[in-house]
């Protein structure tokens, strides 16, 4: 009896070896076709990717400074037109 016990207990662990094999073939299955579709999903919403993000906080970043640079060199004229004609007033900054 005890021959046959260890044979049971052989097979039985071999069943649950191969049914967990099984499962996590699945489960990768499974996850593939979950990305696929949310890959599909997200290029229909024309979602911006993160590289497209990150372009365009450049060019905000670079709009920004430019702004700043400008909005310096229209305080410096204004300054230079409430000097008066006779009066050089400050050099633009550029």
């Amino acid at each position: 009896m005890a021959q046959t016990t260890n044979r049971l207990f052989d097979d039985l662990a071999r069943l649950m070896t191969d049914a967990a094999g099984a499962a996590d073939g699945v489960r990768r299955e499974i996850e593939t076709v979950v990305k696929a579709q949310i890959e599909r999903l997200l290029n229909d919403m024309d979602i911006a990717r993160r590289e497209e993000v990150e372009v365009l906080r450049d060019m905000v970043v670079a709009a920004r400074e430019g702004n700043e640079q400008l909005a310096l060199r229209v305080k410096a004229l204004e300054g230079r037109r409430d000097a008066g004609p006779g009066d050089p007033g400050p050099a633009p900054t550029s």
